[in-house]
């Protein structure tokens, strides 16, 4: 089912391929699209306000549908234990596990992107505090379904990433500035 997205186009191929993939609501595809946008400029670019955005709509709707369908089944899961229907609760359990490695490979997908390109290469201090605020997300988002030490990385890398993010704009955009 993945769908294999051509290495050979420009920066603004993949856009229109982005926008075209967000509006039929096919944001797997959108998220491959600003992926192979952000990997193919060499050197690293700076995203335009209009591909960050592009990004983060794609990557929000991917992870927003599977943050979803964990709290529903995490519920159903308690009230299959509830019942003491352990038939149930262990496929419960299976079915939020797949749940939970699939949000985990789109955390690790968009933490990547950001630490290795976005972050490295933004030089605007918007661009910074968006991409440190996004890391930020990303990390409260494992912390949502993660246990023991993992959770305590999650959520210590949640803070740090928002410190970071607010400490950047405090400094350097105005007290109006939308993204501060």
């Amino acid at each position: 089912m993945a769908t294999t997205v051509p290495d050979n186009l420009s920066r603004d191929q993949y856009v229109y391929l982005a926008k075209l993939s967000e509006q039929a609501e096919r944001y797997e595809e959108m998220v491959q699209f600003m992926q192979k946008l952000v990997l193919g400029s060499t050197p690293a670019a700076e995203l335009t306000v209009e591909e960050r955005n592009l990004l983060s709509v794609a990557y929000k709707n991917v992870i927003g549908s599977l943050r979803a369908a964990w709290r529903i089944v995490s519920s159903i899961e308690q009230k299959e234990e509830g019942r003491k229907n352990e038939e149930h609760v262990v496929l419960v359990k299976e079915y939020r596990s797949k749940i939970e490695s699939e949000l985990s490979e789109v955390c690790a997908s968009i933490l990547t992107l950001l630490e290795s390109n976005l972050i490295p290469s933004a030089t605007a201090s918007e661009s910074k505090v968006f991409y440190l605020k996004m890391k930020g997300d990303y990390h409260r988002y494992l912390a949502e379904f993660k246990v023991g030490d993992e959770r305590k990385a999650a959520a210590e890398d949640t803070m740090l990433s928002y410190k970071a993010a607010q400490d950047i704009a405090l400094a350097d955009l105005a007290p109006t500035h939308p993204i501060r």
